[in-house]
């Protein structure tokens, strides 16, 4: 579906906003946004939609938002550093044993937070043979890359056949022992995800898919459908997701989407804190309300849904967590996840 279908078919659905802010103010609103920034929303994401919602969650992350023009000090086009990481096109090495590998720069959908909104977009390409080999050659003479990343853009845009190619060039290097899939595809196009694309995949090296998802609502049958090859196939599914104001900055939210993950046999993995990307502060929170959230999740939901609150340090310094810390200073003190404190090691007499 185009862009300019997904939206007509939203705003006949969409009403008028008491403010005046309607379905004419909208589409200039996605003129001016989408000459700077990549727009793209497939069929699965415009039936995810609620136009009634002037506060959908869904719409929030991928329709255009006039404020992603307003650009501040201290975003930067590369936040999280690639470029001074990047020894040759398409590889970014930043920490010892593992390296993304980054073969196209499309994908599905954009995400209107995206952290590589400058570099990706339609008609961007991937990687070009000789690139390919020059990216795998570099992963190939660095024995300590234990794990190759594939990211981009969305490695799942690319046909199975594309694919199959490049897992088996890299299965064929021995120190390789993992390798990692990054993806949109099975929540924004499940039907991309066919036995073909699953067998693409599969090798004697341990791979993971690591999806992306960010709202419960993301995961609809048809996501789980998708999700449910690969895992049924024998690979095994993490998650990760970007904490974003108005889309899951409460415990309620945050907490169904990291059950319905694990409901789906995917591990949440990691809640990245949102990146200074250019245009992205309206959908930013502060570090302290994200340390909020994990102290709530921690009280009322399972170990098995507690992801890893990360920042992305700015500059290329690489992820850091930046969960609540229960342990006082000298270390004598923990606290529970109902606040109470307790002495450790135990003081006589405490229970």
């Amino acid at each position: 579906m185009t862009v300019a279908k997904a939206m007509q078919r939203i705003m006949a659905r969409a009403p008028m906003r008491s403010n005046g802010f309607g379905k004419n103010d909208r589409l200039a609103a996605l003129r001016r946004v989408a000459s700077r920034y990549a727009v793209a929303i497939t069929p699965a994401v415009a039936e995810m939609i609620d136009a009634s919602d002037p506060h959908d969650p869904i719409a929030r992350q991928f329709l255009p938002d006039a404020r992603e023009l307003e650009a501040r000090p201290e975003e930067n086009a590369d936040p999280i550093g690639d470029d001074v990481h990047s020894p040759v096109d398409g590889v970014v090495h930043r920490y010892p044993d593992r390296v993304l590998l980054k073969l196209v720069n499309a994908c599905a959908v954009y995400c209107r937070f995206c952290f590589r909104r400058e570099m990706v977009g339609p008609g961007r390409g991937g990687l070009s043979p000789s690139a390919l080999r020059a990216a795998l050659d570099y992963i190939a003479h660095n024995p300590q890359i234990w794990e190759v990343i594939l990211t981009g853009g969305d490695p799942l845009v690319l046909s199975p056949r594309r694919l199959k190619d490049v897992v088996a060039r890299l299965a064929a290097i021995d120190h390789v022992k993992i390798i990692r899939v990054h993806t949109r595809v099975p929540v924004v196009a499940p039907e991309r995800v066919s036995p073909a694309l699953v067998r693409a995949l599969r090798t004697d090296k341990a791979t993971f898919v690591v999806l992306h998802a960010n709202h419960p609502r993301e995961l609809t049958s048809e996501a789980r459908i998708a999700c449910a090859r690969f895992i049924d196939a024998g690979i095994p599914m993490l998650a990760q997701s970007v904490l974003l104001r108005g889309v899951n900055d409460d415990v309620e939210t945050l907490g169904a989407l990291m059950r319905a993950l694990v409901e789906c046999r995917i591990k949440p993995y990691y809640l990245h804190h949102a990146d200074l990307a250019p245009g992205t502060a309206h959908l930013r929170t502060t570090i302290a309300e994200g340390q909020a959230l994990m102290r709530a999740l921690h009280g009322r939901y399972s170990g098995l849904c507690q992801p890893a609150y990360v920042l992305d340090i700015p500059g290329g310094f690489g992820k850091s967590p930046i969960g609540p810390n229960y342990l006082s200073a000298d270390c004598s003190e923990i606290e529970d996840f109902r606040g109470r404190r307790h002495s450790y090691p135990p003081r006589s007499g405490e229970p």
